[in-house]
């Protein structure tokens, strides 16, 4: 796997250029797909890192996993949103 420094800022082991649709969409190229297993319906976290826009794969823990009360409530309500969205 390559490894690219963008501007001097950050290394990253694949860089790949997207477009953004009229709708705000990207497509992530199949490499970093595969890379990082993300498949369709996969939940990425996506938030802001000072002028990058980063993505994380969200994990759902796996049943009886102990996460706290106060994790399992935030993971309920983002779940409930997204139910609301379909």
């Amino acid at each position: 796997m390559e490894k690219w420094t963008y501007r001097g800022i950050f290394s990253v082991l694949l860089m790949s250029f997207v477009r953004v649709t009229r709708k705000g969409q990207v497509t992530l190229p199949k490499k970093l797909r595969d890379m990082l297993e993300i498949r369709e319906g996969d939940l990425l976290l996506v938030g802001v890192e000072g002028n990058r826009i980063v993505l994380i794969k969200g994990e759902i823990p796996s049943p009886g996993e102990p996460v706290g009360e106060d994790e399992y409530s935030k993971l309920i309500e983002e779940l409930e949103g997204e139910r609301a969205k379909w």
